[in-house]
């Protein structure tokens, strides 16, 4: 009979769940090994692919595309966070886009981040900023978990050596410019202004222009925000928006800054 068999149930037991604790800590090792920089920086902009661990998401990492202007020292940040499609079957193939602006701050010496959120492009995993059924949407619950990646990031971004740990500027298209807001709303301290353009969530629902799930949800949500931020925000909406018309977003930003939040 082998030692195995002269083991008592007690000892099989605990070393089972050795065994099992260890496959998960290698499984949990292998996996933060890949964060960090992927590969070498490219080109005039030092372009280079960043996995950022997610520590609210098991041991998953964030893609993000970070871009490093000409020269040495500390720069300030600025984290770029994309919408949303209206199409679900496109989030898993999209691709860090902002190029035009992403330009306008390299030029005036930012380092720029470009994270793909948990359910978006090459970092996959499961959609996190579902916000439920069209009639009855949780749009700031929505909003909290886009704005857990967007601190993520800015959390990592501001620890690497090239990049000054404090003034960062967070800015944020249609679902990442709502959760950028509902940034604003936890007041991280290392961010100094946040940029809201277009921000929002339910819009064009059924697929028709200025068709939105419940507004005035969105409007509640807007100031449940603005009870606590205190960041200074730009909020930037167009009279041509098809998402969040101008009587919408004027509303959103009316009820925010009328519950204390700062916006311009």
């Amino acid at each position: 009979m082998g030692m195995a068999g002269n083991m008592t149930p007690d000892r099989r037991r605990a070393l089972r769940l050795l065994a099992a604790a260890s496959l998960v800590i290698a499984t949990a090792a292998s996996s933060w090994a890949q964060s960090g920089p992927v590969g070498e920086p490219a080109g005039e902009w030092r372009q280079q692919t960043y996995l950022i661990p997610l520590p609210h998401d098991g041991d998953r990492g964030m893609h993000t595309l970070v871009l490093r202007p000409p020269g040495d020292g500390k720069r300030p940040l600025v984290v770029i966070n994309h919408g949303s499609p209206a199409d679900p079957s496109q989030r898993p193939s999209m691709k860090p886009g902002f190029r035009t602006a992403a330009m306008w701050f390299l030029k005036r010496g930012f380092v720029v981040a470009l994270p793909m959120r948990r359910g978006y492009g090459e970092t996959g995993g499961s959609w996190a900023e579902e916000y439920g059924k069209c009639g009855s949407p949780d749009y700031r619950r929505a909003g909290l978990e886009t704005a857990k990646d967007i601190a993520t990031a800015v959390d990592y971004m501001t620890a690497l050596p090239f990049v000054e740990p404090q003034r960062a500027i967070v800015v944020g298209q249609s679902a990442g410019g709502w959760g950028s807001i509902a940034l604003a709303s936890l007041n991280p301290p290392k961010v100094a202004a946040i940029v809201n353009f277009a921000g929002g969530r339910g819009g064009y629902a059924d697929n028709r222009p200025n068709n939105n799930c419940t507004p005035d949800r969105l409007v509640q949500a807007a100031s449940e925000y603005g009870r606590t931020a205190r960041l200074p925000m730009l909020w930037l909406y167009t009279e041509n928006d098809l998402f969040f018309n101008p009587t919408l977003s004027r509303r959103m930003a009316e009820a925010f800054t009328a519950a204390g939040g700062k916006a311009d």
